[in-house]
């Protein structure tokens, strides 16, 4: 039981502003099949990092839209795995080795979890083969959570991560895909929210604005998931003050 607490693609001949969802490879590649047709990006992670953009106060050339800000994210959900479970002391992360904005996302994480007085182990992968050997090694680490991440690697793979991690009675942190799929806490961007806010970004391009002046914004609304039946099942008491924030419940 779930409770909530107190597109059709673009013919190719039209020239008008296009919009690429989550994720760098989509935007990448878009970006490198036209220069001069603006691309509007729904959510990506961190789009100075992977080369969409130069900044994202001046994102120049012909890209534009929003980020949830990856590295800071990450590192929330660090510090959210510590909140529903004090006594935490070993956490992994699953990265994927072929995404560069790994790197800056991996140094907040372990930023947040030294002040957290947490051991942060990652877990490179390029493929979902990998995974069965990973969550091996967690096991031997004796790692006691593992966070993921927000690309096809592990969004594609939830429901694979989160039985891996219940065999090894691992508590799951991720993407919203995390918790709908069985694992304690999904967190991250409300897609819906910010695929809403594109249509503001192509409204202002189709009335003149130029996609190089119009700063990647942030998204301003976040999503946590809670689900409470694999937490229990896990034996963990999530403390009432954290059952209160989560936006959305799994009983």
């Amino acid at each position: 039981m779930t409770r909530s607490a107190p597109g059709n693609r673009s013919s190719p001949r039209k020239r008008g502003p296009r919009a690429a969802d989550r994720g760098p490879w989509i935007p990448a590649c878009a970006k490198g099949a036209t220069t001069t047709i603006p691309i509007v990006i729904a959510s990506i992670g961190d789009p100075v990092a992977v080369g969409i953009v130069t900044s994202v106060a001046r994102p120049g050339g012909n890209v534009t839209g929003q980020s949830f800000f990856n590295p800071e994210l990450r590192a929330k959900r660090i510090e959210l795995l510590k909140e529903v479970m004090p006594r935490l002391t070993h956490v992994a992360t699953i990265l994927n080795a072929d995404n560069p904005a790994t790197g800056p996302e991996f140094e907040a994480m372990a930023a947040t979890a030294q002040s957290l007085d947490l051991k942060l182990q990652p877990f490179r992968l390029r493929t979902a083969s990998e995974l069965v050997s990973a969550f091996e090694s967690m096991e031997q680490a004796r790692v006691q959570a593992v966070e993921t991440g927000d690309d096809p690697l592990t969004v594609g793979n939830a429901g694979a991560i989160v039985a891996l991690a219940a065999r090894a009675r691992l508590i799951t942190i991720g993407p919203e895909e995390i918790a709908h799929a069985g694992g304690v806490i999904g967190y991250g961007a409300d897609l819906v929210a910010t695929w809403r806010r594109t249509a503001v970004f192509v409204d202002k391009i189709l009335k003149g604005a130029n996609p190089a002046d119009l700063p990647i914004e942030r998204a301003a609304k976040f999503q946590f998931v809670l689900n409470l039946k694999a937490a229990k099942a896990l034996g963990l008491e999530v403390p009432t003050a954290t059952l209160l924030r989560a936006d959305e419940v799994i009983e």
